[in-house]
């Protein structure tokens, strides 16, 4: 990868790659709002649900520090919606979104997902935009929606609401549905723990929505980067100009990637992005 290349746009993790268990690394954030004054587009790729967005990282995205996020590993995409009232500062709000593409799941797919959750007895979610609609209620769940509003239990919510992925959480660590030839159905599981994983259609990824978002920016994927660290990052890093791997990533990530760099704490972003002069 030559140094001279320099991104229009780059796409970030959260999980592992600006964040560490939830928040968002002070020196990342600093990075995020230097690059903010260059004409690079800066987005969120992540495989988090809508509603489970972190506050750190919707606040960037408010302030006009983000461009667009990319959730729900790649089926919802959005960005600001500004509007300016005659000479005043244009300023965003967190109410004024645009939506620049989302893929719902058919009904039918919803309910073959479902029913394969059933059949197996796992404990499953469906993400909304604004909810997370458990199976069942069990005891952490229940402490879960005390401090969590979006979240509920309805086994059917997808019947009367548009979902976009599920969630599973497996009964043991060597019990991850293995057995299921979910291509079968034309769906795919992507992990993101030892006791999870999603459940989305096999068409879907990151990498479908890191195209949308740069056909709407009008910037080729050739000159994009992106820094991701897990499994459903692979299909992104496939189709960008640059995938840069975190070190402590996964190991299938990192042999596909274009480069690898340190860790969040070892300044891995910053690493690369001294490197090519974009920050």
């Amino acid at each position: 990868m030559s140094h001279l290349f320099t991104p229009k746009i780059i796409f970030f993790d959260i999980d592992d790659t600006l964040s560490r268990d939830g928040i968002l690394a002070p020196h990342n954030q600093a990075t995020l709002e230097a690059l903010a004054d260059t004409d690079i587009k800066l987005v969120i790729a992540t495989g988090r649900a809508k509603p489970m967005l972190p506050d750190d990282i919707l606040d960037l995205h408010d302030r006009g520090v983000l461009d667009a996020i990319i959730c729900m590993n790649g089926q919802y995409s959005f960005c600001k919606h500004y509007h300016e009232d005659g000479d005043t500062e244009v300023i965003p709000q967190r109410s004024d979104e645009a939506v620049i593409q989302h893929y719902p799941l058919t009904l039918a797919q919803a309910e073959q997902i479902v029913q394969i959750c059933r059949q197996e007895e796992v404990v499953y979610k469906l993400d909304s935009t604004d909810y997370i609609a458990w199976s069942v209620a069990h005891e952490r769940i229940k402490a879960m929606m005390v401090e969590r509003s979006y979240f509920i239990v309805d086994p059917d919510f997808y019947k009367t609401n548009e979902t976009y992925q599920c969630s599973v959480i497996f009964k043991t660590e060597t019990d991850k549905m293995q057995h299921i030839d979910f291509t079968k159905y034309g769906l795919k599981l992507v992990h993101w723990h030892n006791m999870g994983a999603d459940i989305i259609p096999v068409d879907a990824s990151k990498a479908r929505a890191v195209q949308d978002v740069c056909d709407y920016y009008e910037v080729a994927v050739a000159d994009a980067m992106a820094f991701g660290d897990g499994m459903n990052d692979l299909e992104m890093f496939d189709l960008v100009g640059c995938g840069v791997a975190m070190g402590d990533g996964q190991p299938v990530l990192i042999e596909r990637a274009d480069l690898v760099t340190g860790s969040i704490e070892e300044f891995g972003i910053q690493a690369v992005l001294d490197k090519f002069l974009v920050a």
